[in-house]
């Protein structure tokens, strides 16, 4: 398999080798981080609500560093959808933050310090695109 140019691809393609479902690692990170979030979640169904906000998340996120062919536009709705649940743009974007920390951990010693940068610029795009200052 060829590796993308694309770093921020690349590093959820490494991931993709060595974690069938980021989707638990993710949430822990969140909760840690944010403990207040847990609640945010009905207990009944949380795990396929959770598996898919982060499948969108990462679809958005792939489309917005490449091609954006539209699936990056999810997070300009997604930012006025969180609004209407009351969640601050600020815990919204570090959603992003947290998979970009989740994937550098799975990566270990293949996260590169190119890598580092290429999501450190993405974040701040996202940042300005949904309306947050830097």
């Amino acid at each position: 398999m060829n590796a993308s140019p694309n770093l921020i691809e690349q590093s959820f393609e490494i991931a993709a080798q060595r974690c069938a479902d980021l989707t638990p690692l993710v949430y822990q990170r969140m909760f840690e981080a944010h403990p207040e979030t847990r609640t945010m979640f009905r207990t009944q169904g949380s795990e396929l609500v959770k598996g898919s906000m982060l499948a969108l998340t990462i679809e958005a996120i792939l489309d917005f560093a490449g091609e954006r062919r539209g699936h990056f536009r999810l997070i300009a709705c997604e930012v006025a959808s969180h609004d209407a649940y009351g969640t601050s743009r600020e815990l919204f974007i570090a959603f992003f933050a947290i998979v970009r920390d989740t994937l550098r951990d799975l990566l270990g010693d293949e996260w590169t310090p190119d890598m580092a940068l290429a999501w450190d610029a993405l974040l701040v795009e996202i940042d300005t695109y949904a309306g947050i200052p830097a």
